[in-house]
């Protein structure tokens, strides 16, 4: 059954009518030519309008929904020769983060990213792309290698959050997310990042401190779900949509606060409504971040590393 968000219920209202009378046009001798070119006149509007002006919460919907391109559908069309690397070489492999090495236009490159699964039985396989701490070892693991073979790092973010289980915590998920936020910012290789569905708090942050972060034009980044923020500050997890409008989690507000470096766009509706648009718009991004950073010495990306997350959070006057 296809996946109706609420803000498009009037979209797919005016979508079924057509096809109706389509089908009517088809099976008789009706000639409903006319009414159907106004109804689909109607349509193009309603549907500039509606995506538009769309708010944070419709936003988060679009975020999360089960259709959405994945990490491994953006490897799949962006890249070659992927071989993807497995374990953290100290506890076991971490469904939940993808990591290997591949080829972007000819170049080696490292990748690691969130992987949520296509349905429930592979959502409970990839933990709803919520990583365990060796799912972050295994990413600092490969991003380490990427430094010793000079291999630029590319991040896709896209979780809910680390895994907040008795075993993660017993296991280190703090110190496994602190680690890598320490090893990320002195990597002496291109870092690019970017957001394609959630992301939440220090899960994303742990595979996120790079050079340059991108977000999807409908993505979100927040140190808190909506529905976690709206518990605390109201007690009361309906006011979801009150909190997502507080946050600033959305890829323009995160833009104007200079949080990100870029916002990619989208089809409209979302990226799951053309992946292949999706991957063209994204591939621009991806090519001149790595050609401006390429260019830049080793010292040079750290420094202007540091500088850039020391500078965010600062008041503008």
């Amino acid at each position: 059954m296809k996946h109706v968000l609420e803000f498009e219920k009037p979209i797919i209202e005016l979508k079924d009518k057509i096809k109706e009378l389509k089908e009517m046009t088809a099976a008789s001798e009706l000639n409903l030519t006319s009414e159907i070119a106004t109804l689909e006149s109607r349509l193009e509007k309603l549907e500039k309008e509606i995506y538009g002006n769309l708010k944070p919460w419709d936003r988060v919907q679009i975020a999360r929904h089960p259709d959405r391109p994945t990490t491994l559908d953006y490897i799949d069309h962006l890249f070659t020769d992927f071989i993807e690397l497995h374990g953290d070489r100290l506890f076991r492999d971490d469904p939940a983060i993808v990591t290997g090495i591949a080829k972007y236009k000819g170049q080696p490159v490292t990748i690691v990213g969130h992987q949520r699964g296509k349905n429930t039985k592979d959502n409970l396989y990839r933990n709803f792309a919520s990583p365990h701490p060796e799912g972050y070892r295994k990413a600092l693991r490969q991003m380490k290698l990427a430094e010793k073979f000079k291999r630029p790092i590319i991040s896709f973010i896209d979780t809910k959050g680390a895994h907040p289980g008795k075993g993660a915590e017993e296991r280190g998920q703090g110190e496994a997310i602190a680690r890598n936020l320490m090893e990320m910012a002195s990597l002496a290789v291109p870092s690019v990042a970017v957001v394609i569905g959630e992301g939440g708090s220090g899960g994303a942050l742990g595979i996120g401190l790079s050079d340059h972060v991108h977000m999807l034009e409908n993505a979100t980044y927040s140190v808190i779900s909506p529905e976690g923020a709206a518990s605390i500050l109201w007690k009361d997890a309906t006011k979801a949509r009150d909190a997502a409008q507080s946050l600033k989690i959305t890829s323009h507000d995160l833009k104007a606060l200079q949080i990100i470096d870029g916002i990619v766009p989208e089809p409209r509706g979302g990226a799951h409504r053309n992946l292949s648009m999706q991957v063209a718009y994204l591939d621009v991004y991806l090519e001149k971040s790595l050609n401006y950073l390429s260019k830049q010495s080793s010292e040079s990306l750290i420094e202007n590393r540091w500088n850039k997350y020391k500078n965010i959070g600062e008041i503008i006057q």
